[in-house]
């Protein structure tokens, strides 16, 4: 009994799903459907260090409406980014898997022999 390989795993998903799942929250959450545990820590780095960034320079005082909308831009980048990102990793694993089963079958001769 043969694993499957990570490509093989990424292309067996949805691309659709990943993207959507990976914009909605905005957290990489369609990194966990994937299951590319690499990215998805970079994710959760990243939108933790943009709250904490934003909280630390706030201090005590309340945010203005222009530092809210930074605030939700930044988040709306993260989504976006890793929406678009998901969405190419699952292109990429559908080639390559498309590629090694080309290769594997082979070409059937024309002729007696």
């Amino acid at each position: 009994m043969s694993y499957p390989s990570r490509d093989e795993i990424l292309a067996s998903s949805k691309g659709w799903v990943a993207s959507f799942l990976n914009f909605l929250p905005g957290l990489g959450s369609g990194y966990l459907y994937q299951r590319r545990w690499k990215p998805y820590f970079f994710t959760i780095t990243a939108s933790t260090a943009w709250f904490a960034l934003g909280f630390f320079l706030q201090r005590d005082s309340e945010p203005s409406q222009t530092e809210q909308i930074i605030g939700i831009s930044g988040l709306f980048f993260i989504s976006i980014f890793t929406a678009i990102e998901a969405n190419l990793a699952f292109k990429k694993a559908i080639n390559k898997t498309k590629a090694e089963k080309e290769k594997i079958i082979p070409s059937k001769k024309k002729g007696w022999f």
